[in-house]
């Protein structure tokens, strides 16, 4: 995995399988990239381990989500 391979994946990167958020990019020795959700990216790693550069985010789904301070209306 290559923390340099690309740009952290956004909320806007979605998976070319399923289409949710993507935490997985895969970055084809032939040309050409792949996203991957999570589950995605675990079920096609293996097949393109020796095809391409494999970029793993999904450890950011542990994170806890931000605090929101109530607003006051």
């Amino acid at each position: 995995m290559n923390a340099a391979l690309a740009p952290t994946l956004t909320t806007a990167d979605r998976c070319d399988r399923c289409g949710a958020q993507a935490y997985v990019r895969a970055r084809l020795n032939a040309g050409g990239e792949l996203l991957f959700c999570a589950h995605h990216g675990r079920e096609h790693a293996p097949a393109l381990a020796d095809k391409a550069e494999i970029h793993d985010e999904s450890e950011r789904l542990n994170e806890p989500e931000p605090f929101a301070a109530p607003t006051e209306d």
